[in-house]
């Protein structure tokens, strides 16, 4: 069966859009064979990928539940997590930017967004949108969501200090920064993510899948940083939510993970390690 799909303009790659065998109402957005995106149109509230989850915990916490809040998202994907902060904080004002103009209008064409939804979308390099936002977003963000990549790659501009901190002044004082960083054994990239992060905001903290985190297998890290404290109480119940089983490296275990790896600045930043094909990449439903 032929599944919707379409080739991006900017990258060249293939999206398609397939359903959920397992789940009626539900979709996958595969971009250059890689699972980019899960959508539950009929429930936006549940999140199917292990890092989505956790990101959902985060958004659950950024402020008193069902109270709106002003988030930007970083990558577009299927606007998965807009749609989640929409279904459990109606009424949030929401900021999404993207680079491929011709993947919101398909997934959009596909699987519509809820009506009622304040979701702004604006296009461009994210590092470029970032730098032209409007004032008033300045210092005043509860979240911000950084969740790019090219194909199965985050580009290396999307990684450095610099780039953080450009991100850093969107947030409030109490407001947090969710990153999806994807590594493998060994987690050099990780690591450098985290020393880098820490440079830009005082408080930061890795939650993720324990294997991952031990470096055993490839997958994704959510990196959280605030500007304040006390960030991170909140922790127990981020690892209650799951999936299990979870851990998370705040304080000392969290400087012992990222001892001796460099800050990726503009000069020396590189983007993330390409995953075997074996443990993500799917082929399409063409």
């Amino acid at each position: 069966m032929d599944h919707p799909h379409v080739r991006l303009e900017g990258s060249g790659f293939q999206a398609v859009i397939e359903p959920d065998r397992f789940v009626p109402g539900s979709y996958q957005l595969v971009v250059d064979g890689t699972p980019q995106s899960h959508v539950n149109l009929e429930d936006p509230s549940d999140l199917s990928f292990e890092y989505v989850r956790r990101i959902g915990h985060v958004v659950d916490l950024a402020a008193e539940p069902g109270a709106p809040i002003t988030a930007v998202h970083l990558g577009a994907g299927a606007l998965t997590l807009p749609r989640y902060v929409e279904a459990t904080r109606p009424g949030s004002r929401q900021q999404v930017v993207e680079i491929e103009r011709g993947l919101v209008d398909f997934v959009r064409e596909h699987l519509p967004l809820p009506k009622r939804a304040s979701i702004r979308v604006r296009y461009g390099d994210a590092r470029e949108v970032v730098g032209k936002l409007p004032p008033a977003l300045h210092a005043s963000c509860d979240l911000v969501i950084v969740d790019i990549f090219q194909g199965a790659r985050t580009p290396a501009h999307v990684t450095s200090v610099e780039f953080y901190r450009e991100v850093a002044r969107l947030l409030s004082p109490t407001g947090l920064l969710a990153v999806n960083v994807a590594d493998g054994p060994g987690l050099a990239f990780a690591r450098s993510q985290v020393s880098t992060l820490a440079a830009a905001l005082d408080h930061v903290a890795v939650i993720a899948e324990a294997q991952i985190i031990k470096g055993r297998r490839f997958g994704n890290l959510v990196l959280v940083g605030s500007p304040s404290e006390p960030p991170f109480d909140f922790l127990p119940r981020l690892l209650a939510g799951g999936p299990h089983p979870a851990k998370a490296l705040v304080g000392a275990e969290l400087r012992e993970f990222a001892a001796g790896a460099p800050i990726a600045t503009d000069a020396t930043a590189t983007g993330s390690p390409p995953p075997s094909k074996s443990v993500f990449q799917v082929k399409s439903g063409r």
